[in-house]
Formats: structure tokens, C-alpha cells, sequence
């Protein structure tokens, strides 16, 4: 197999918390606790897991965002990327000057279409502004980019002209994507780039960002919650849960044959569009995720797991290997299977 263009390596993103009257350190959130992984180029890799488990947390460590919003942030390991002249560079190495000339190369769509876009500024001003900083055009040439990128996201050239409150959610988040492509890039992190959109516009942008990556050759780090909709985009998936990489795995294993007793839960909530069809049994996890401020012993998700025992609190279980790529963090994960594995049908 070939080089990855991004691997993580216990890829680390703890968060200092501050207090009392001297504000010395108290606690420490562990927003993001050992995370390996690789994307190749011109796949898309899925990272699922519910709200709080670290996966936005995970792209913004990838694009180095954190150093800049967080100063005291702890950043360990490492996320090594290969250049397009097949160099390896330590991005958590970089300082914000040294990151800037690969920002062109690693670019990122926001969740909300409505927060990401500043309200004071025309789309083409938007979308001509990583151009300004990263590309020698003259003004005529950006604003010829600029309609060319828009026709390209589906939204007509006369746009450029407009502000964001003209566009409803579904076209700002073209918007955001015709930014993200301005400069050429050859990775995009979407962090929920469709969870604020009605769903017949998630599936409309879903199939626009497909196209996309095939016209451009991008590689895609897709997070999302839904794990449907990542099932339906993803080359390979990655489950998260409080930080750590629970289940890992080509799409179809992952969402076929699950192993570890969180994905099965998060996969018996996918919707069935066929209302006579026939579902699995409804996987109820009780509580909420846990504080990453004070993590379970052992494995993070005994609090929750209905076959946990008495043993998954010594130690972080290793990883359990069920085929060339596929692995689950989980050591009873047949004591599962006799339930069967839930089958439904991806909701885009």
C-alpha cells in the first residue's frame, strides 16, 4: 500500500483548566487521549462518534488551528504529512509562520454555514481572501476564480456580489466549500459539514462534495455523527469514543460486520427509511459520555457497555484484529455477536 498523505501517530490534544485566585492549573481535559490513524490519498476516511468524543477536536490539531485559539493546549505526537514532493513534515512540530505555506494544501469546511462566513463581507471577498495569501493572481484572474469556483459548487457567477444572509444554509455551505477550494488543496477536513442542513440539501451537498473529490483528486476527513451518512461517503471508518479510536475498519466492515459494542449502538440508531422493514433491536446506552476531565480507568466505555466486566477497568484494551483492516478496541466483542450484527440501509 501506498505512503499515507496523513497519519497520526498518538496524536495527543489536552486542554489545561485553570483555577482558584493564582489560576494555577486544577485539571486537565484530555479532549483527544492517544488517536493513530492514516488517510491515503483520494480516499475519504469517516470519523464517527457521538457529541463530545474528540472529533472535531482531531481536525483542528490536524490544520493546527489549536495553537492559535488555545496557547497552553498540550499537542503530543505526531501528524506527519507528505508533501507533493513526497516529503514527511511533523505538522505539530510547526509554529503559525511555518505552518502558513501548507495551510493552501490542508484546508477545512465548518459545521455551521451561518457562523463560518463573515456576514460583513461579499462572497467574492470570501472566497478570493486564502487566493489573496496564497496565490500570485492578479485582481482580475481571482475574480475569474472566483466565478469559476462558484459555477463549480453549484451557485451561479452573479453570487459573487452577495452577502451571506442572501443564501439560504445549504447554498452558504457551497460557499464554504468553493473557499475551501480556492487554493487548490489537496486535503479538506469537513468537520459536519452537512448535521445544520434539512436533510434533502445534506443529501444534495453529500453528493456535490463526491463529485468534488472526484473532479480535484482531494482526500477527504469526513466527521460526522450520523454514521449513515459517513457510511455512504467513506472509503474506511474510524469510531471515536472520549478521545480514543474505539473501531477502525474499511466502510463496509464497519458497518456490516461491527465489533465493538459502540458501534453497534450508534448503528441501531440509523433511521429506517422503509417503514414495514425490518430493524434490529434498539441498542440503548445508558447515561451520557463521561467528563473528559476525569476519564473511566481502563476502558472508556465500561460506564455505558452492556457486556462490560469487572477486568475492563484495569487497563485500555488493546486493539483485537478481525482482518487486514479491521480492528476493534474490545477483547469480548464475540460475546456480542451472538446478538447479530444490526443491518440497515444508509439514510443518504
Amino acid at each position: 500500500m501506498s505512503t499515507p498523505i496523513l497519519e497520526l501517530k498518538d496524536c495527543e490534544v489536552h486542554f489545561p483548566v485553570y483555577g482558584g485566585i493564582l489560576r494555577h492549573k486544577v485539571a486537565t481535559v484530555k479532549a483527544v487521549d492517544g488517536v493513530s490513524l492514516d488517510i491515503h490519498e483520494g480516499e475519504t476516511l469517516g470519523l464517527v462518534g457521538e457529541s463530545g468524543s474528540g472529533k472535531t477536536t482531531v481536525g483542528r490539531a490536524v490544520i493546527n488551528l489549536l495553537r492559535a485559539t488555545s496557547p497552553d493546549v498540550h499537542l503530543g505526537g505526531q501528524i506527519l504529512y507528505r508533501t507533493r514532493e513526497g516529503r514527511q513534515i511533523d505538522l505539530n512540530g510547526l509554529s503559525r509562520r511555518e505552518m502558513r505555506p501548507l495551510r493552501a494544501e490542508i484546508q477545512m469546511v465548518f459545521q455551521d454555514p451561518f457562523s463560518s462566513l463573515n456576514p460583513r463581507m461579499t462572497v467574492e471577498q470570501i472566497v478570493s481572501g486564502p487566493i489573496k495569501l496564497h496565490m500570485d493572481l492578479d485582481r482580475n484572474a481571482r475574480r475569474n476564480r472566483v466565478h469559476e469556483l462558484l459555477e463549480k459548487v453549484g451557485l451561479q457567477s452573479s453570487y459573487a456580489s452577495r452577502y451571506p444572509h442572501e443564501f439560504s444554509g445549504g447554498q452558504r455551505q457551497r460557499i464554504g466549500l468553493a473557499r475551501a477550494l480556492s487554493t487548490n488543496p489537496r486535503i479538506v477536513i469537513a468537520d459536519e459539514p452537512v448535521s445544520a442542513l434539512d436533510v434533502s440539501v445534506q443529501a444534495q451537498v453529500v453528493n456535490l462534495m463526491e463529485d468534488l473529490q472526484d473532479e480535484f483528486g482531494l482526500t477527504y476527513l469526513f466527521i460526522a455523527h450520523d454514521i449513515g451518512i459517513v457510511y455512504h461517503v467513506s472509503d474506511r471508518i474510524a469510531v471515536m469514543y472520549l478521545g480514543n479510536v474505539v473501531e477502525f475498519g474499511t466502510a463496509e466492515e464497519v458497518f456490516r460486520t461491527s465489533k465493538h459494542p459502540y458501534t453497534r449502538a450508534l448503528l441501531s440508531a440509523v433511521p429506517e427509511p422503509d417503514p414495514d422493514g425490518k430493524r434490529p433491536d434498539r441498542i440503548v446506552l445508558e447515561g451520557d459520555i463521561p467528563t473528559p476531565l476525569a476519564k473511566p480507568s481502563g476502558c472508556g466505555f465500561r460506564t455505558r457497555c452492556p457486556i462490560a466486566r469487572p477486568e475492563c477497568a484495569a487497563a485500555r484494551p488493546n486493539f483485537e484484529t478481525f482482518s487486514d483492516s479491521h480492528f476493534a478496541a474490545c477483547p469480548y466483542t464475540e460475546t456480542l455477536n451472538e446478538k447479530g450484527t444490526p443491518h440497515v440501509e444508509p439514510r443518504v
